[in-house]
């Protein structure tokens, strides 16, 4: 099997299709810093090494740049780059284009396509995975999400928001067998166009692809059901180009749960053919992992690898990485390395260098290890009015709670409060204005919301910190021989453009949840 990777990032959907047996065609990526990552651990490239040396890569290319140093380009805003048909800039593509196979290319999606609009050559070679007896298997990715993620600024007319329809048309361009779009479940809640009419984004993208030939379908899934350390929501959609679904319609059982979820997308299909974009909003379902009805059938179906899987705690993914007492590693944690044994293998433990958190800082993180273990959010409500200086008091019933818990103190040694006015004068010492920084809870799987350092500190009471890049990557299921490359983290504007470790983790797919789906379409090719 093979596989065209867009939208790549560090590449943990590629890491799990690359464990379940697909070869990799082609992968594109907008950002130089997550291509670091890819190409270092997919193409045995170190891009900062070779740009130290004044060399190029040889496996990773760029379709266009405003610069000739391989340094510069590291940290280039890649929404600068140069057109491909602009005088200006300095472009990679080799003069025969059937020798970008297997390579990065670093790039927007909107010029790639536009390169295939001018090649036809080069939507020949990709179409047939560079001459392979298969043809093209899978075009797979996860757009960027921003203006679709409930955390986001949910804007409708978002640049971003364009990208799943670009996706389409590479689709369009390269005809493989199965396309595979991961995104937040955002995009399943309808935006408000200026007039008030709903917008339902999910229903246009999978419109989009019936447009072009395709049955959509889509669904509804949680990450933690496929074994990962988190509660990781996910918007996912299986677009079967259609002579290859009528090959696998010839197959399914009369009544089988593969036919009972096909059946609405094909008759969804059809509709389209009819009606075109004009089709409104209704003709259309995706499958809920939180029903229990859809789960059921899901679990019967070739996608039961999504929903039979034990869930993990953060305890079992990071507990062996504690700078005070560490536990041996887990089962999970040994599975998971055992799992990706494709990467070279690497000597320790990388990208786990701790950050820096004053005492003051210290002292906050004990207190939201105590609220997350108190877990009422009336307590949360009211200790949180005395830290932005809201109030000066507690309701009845939050001092008894809070009480029973030690707090680390100035001395440094963690010690009760025996007098509620201590207490509060405790937290009007330690004021903040956040209240989206939470601590783990150790028996849970983390929140969905956790792609920074500041989203989360540490559940041992002996680790006031936030969590380290390679702690990140354990709960997003990522094997400890996967390694991160360019800037740790990013601040002030250059947030805008700029993709350093935490983020390149924070926005990937998590490898096992690439894994599980790259087994299931596999069944269906």
């Amino acid at each position: 099997m093979n596989h065209i990777e867009l939208f790549s990032g560090c590449g943990g959907l590629s890491l799990g299709l690359k464990h379940c047996g697909y070869e990799l065609t082609l992968a594109n990526e907008l950002s130089p810093m997550a291509a670091e990552s890819f190409a270092y651990n997919f193409l045995d490239e170190n891009l900062e090494e070779l740009a130290n040396n004044g060399e190029k890569p040889v496996r990773t290319i760029w379709l266009n740049s405003n610069f000739d140093s391989l340094k510069k380009r590291l940290r280039e805003n890649p929404f600068t780059y140069p057109a491909i048909t602009s005088d200006n800039g300095f472009s990679d593509l080799p003069e025969n284009l059937e020798d970008i196979q297997g390579k990065l290319v670093v790039g927007s999606i909107v010029e790639l396509n536009n390169l295939l609009d001018l090649n036809p050559q080069l939507v020949d070679m990709l179409r047939t995975s560079f001459g392979h007896e298969r043809g093209l298997d899978l075009v797979s990715g996860g757009p960027p999400c921003q203006s679709f993620s409930m955390a986001g600024l949910r804007e409708r007319h978002s640049d971003k928001n364009t990208l799943p329809w670009e996706f389409a048309k590479f689709v369009a361009h390269t005809q493989p067998k199965i396309a595979l779009l991961e995104n937040v479940t955002g995009i399943l809640r309808a935006f408000k166009d200026e007039d008030g009419s709903s917008f339902h984004a999910w229903y246009e993208v999978a419109k989009a692809f019936a447009g072009i030939g395709y049955v959509p379908l889509c669904l509804h899934i949680n990450a933690r059901y496929v074994g990962i350390a988190q509660n990781r929501p996910r918007f996912i959609m299986i677009a079967v180009r259609h002579d290859h679904y009528q090959m696998l319609a010839a197959q399914f059982a009369v009544g089988s749960p593969n036919e009972q979820l096909f059946s609405q997308p094909y008759d969804f299909y059809n509709l389209v053919q009819e009606h075109g974009s004009l089709l409104p909003f209704g003709h259309l379902d995706y499958f809920d992992v939180n029903d229990a009805s859809d789960r059921a059938l899901l679990a019967q179906s070739f996608l039961a690898d999504l929903v039979n899987n034990d869930t993990v705690s953060v305890l079992e993914a990071l507990d062996d990485l504690k700078q005070n007492n560490p536990s041996e590693a887990s089962a999970f944690v040994q599975e998971l390395n055992a799992t990706f044994n494709l990467l070279p293998q690497r000597r320790g433990i990388q990208n786990h260098e701790l950050r820096n958190n004053g005492e003051v800082v210290q002292r906050r993180f004990r207190l939201y290890q105590v609220l997350s273990d108190i877990d009422d959010r009336a307590v949360t409500k009211a200790i949180f009015a005395v830290l932005r200086g809201e109030s000066t008091s507690l309701p009845d019933g939050v001092w008894a709670q809070c009480r029973q818990y030690h707090y680390l103190q100035t001395a440094g040694t963690l010690a009760f409060f025996d007098q509620e006015i201590d207490f509060i004068e405790y937290l009007q010492a330690h004021p903040t204005r956040k209240q989206t920084q939470k601590a783990l809870i150790a028996n849970s799987p983390a929140p969905a919301a956790l792609s920074i350092p500041d989203d989360a500190c540490h559940y041992d009471e002996h680790e006031l910190r936030v969590l380290t890049v390679r702690e990140m990557a354990r709960i997003q299921s990522f094997p400890d021989n996967f390694v991160f490359r360019s800037k740790v983290t990013t601040g002030g504007q250059m947030r805008k453009f700029e993709v350093p470790q935490y983020t390149q983790v924070g926005n990937a797919v998590p490898p096992l949840l690439g894994l599980r789906l790259g087994e299931c379409i596999a069944r269906l090719l």
